[in-house]
């Protein structure tokens, strides 16, 4: 998977299910997906939280992109939306140490800065599984999509691979099966939790989950999914 920044719960739960977590490090970075925003909760609305990052080439991979100069600054602003939003939130003092701690990290390489957030993120919830960056896998790296999934998942003597459900355009099971790989998806089961007097708003990022529910809470949300086979 793509390094995202405080993913949804889904990606936590792709993480908690499977028994080695890929990270993609040297894939191009793409712009408006989530490798450096997400959604919270500000005042009952959505409202995007993102990392600036320095203007360079479009055709970067993820590890050669770096946060922009500005960020020293804009991270202190981006706690003060957090606290302004969550301070009244039911586990706030628990949870909002792992934020600050994410967003005061001092990296400046994008992939560096989120895998460490992941990270930390991980540890809270108690999950497991470990993570490995994709450039450290001896694969031929020049290939690309479907063929590169599939030489990660030999390498690393996989017999199953788990995708999240938007993966089911992208991939074809009988290429999987030809290399005796079976090819799942996971598709996050719809579940609401209370967000303080609000209507519930789903999909958040994984710090509106947290703010909101305690880690038992979490647990139980992270295996509520289905994996179509």
């Amino acid at each position: 998977m793509q390094p995202y920044f405080f993913p949804y719960i889904g990606y936590f739960q792709l993480i908690n299910a499977v028994d080695e977590f890929v990270v993609y490090d040297n894939i191009k970075y793409t712009k408006k997906g989530w490798i450096n925003r997400n959604r919270i909760l500000v005042n009952g609305k959505v409202s995007y939280i993102s990392l600036p990052l320095k203007k360079d080439s479009d055709h970067l991979d993820v590890r050669d992109r770096y946060l922009a100069d500005i960020w020293s600054l804009e991270r202190d602003k981006m706690l003060n939306r957090i606290i302004d939003s969550y301070r009244k939130a039911p586990h706030f003092d628990s949870v909002y140490p792992i934020i600050k701690k994410s967003i005061l990290f001092e990296e400046h390489n994008l992939f560096g800065f989120i895998l460490n957030s992941l990270n930390l993120v991980r540890e809270y919830l108690g999950i497991q599984t470990p993570f490995l960056v994709s450039s450290t896998i001896p694969v031929d790296h020049g290939l690309k999509a479907e063929k590169k999934v599939v030489a990660i998942c030999k390498a690393r003597k996989a017999d199953m691979y788990l995708n999240p459900i938007g993966g089911v355009q992208l991939y074809s099971k009988a290429d999987f099966r030809n290399e005796n790989i079976d090819l799942c998806f996971l598709k996050t089961t719809d579940f609401i939790y209370k967000q303080s007097n609000n209507e519930f708003i789903s999909l958040l990022s994984i710090i509106d989950v947290m703010m909101f529910n305690s880690k038992e809470e979490i647990m139980k949300y992270l295996t509520s999914f289905y994996t179509i086979v």
